[in-house]
């Protein structure tokens, strides 16, 4: 299973909005050209992203401005932000047979496995903020 790409729209949306705020407008037009996505992506987008209060977004044409500094926000919260997990991230058959001994115990023994992997990799991104990444090439 994939992570929707609503996460990296969402971390280039954001990253786009501090590398131009104070140079220009950043309306979702400007955005989705950066992202090369369809603008009403960067609208859903950026109503996600201002629910989470990492952004907001001045009525009509006024454009999205930040509202954190980019070293308080993390990959995390913005993985959080877009719910592009809808729940765990490993999608697991429900029923499998309990007449088989693997269908009997195959929850037993890999959802604490997969669990500890969700983990593994939410606190990765809870390492990381945008501000490190902007330190990169951008």
């Amino acid at each position: 299973m994939k992570i929707t790409s609503r996460f990296t729209v969402a971390v280039h949306t954001l990253l786009a909005i501090y590398a131009f705020e104070g140079e220009r407008k950043l309306t979702s037009e400007f955005i989705a050209s950066s992202v090369n996505v369809n603008p009403v992506v960067i609208r859903r987008t950026l109503q996600s992203l201002k629910a989470a209060g990492l952004v907001d977004v001045r009525a009509g044409t006024g454009g999205a401005v930040s509202v954190k500094k980019a070293s308080e926000i993390t990959l995390y919260d913005i993985y959080s932000a877009v719910d592009c997990v809808d729940g765990n991230l490993f999608n697991f058959h429900e029923n499998p047979n309990p007449d088989c001994p693997v269908g009997r115990n195959i929850h037993k023994l890999l959802d604490p496995r997969l669990a500890d992997a969700q983990a593994a990799m939410e606190n990765e991104l809870r390492k990381v903020t945008l501000e490190e990444l902007r330190a990169g090439d951008i």
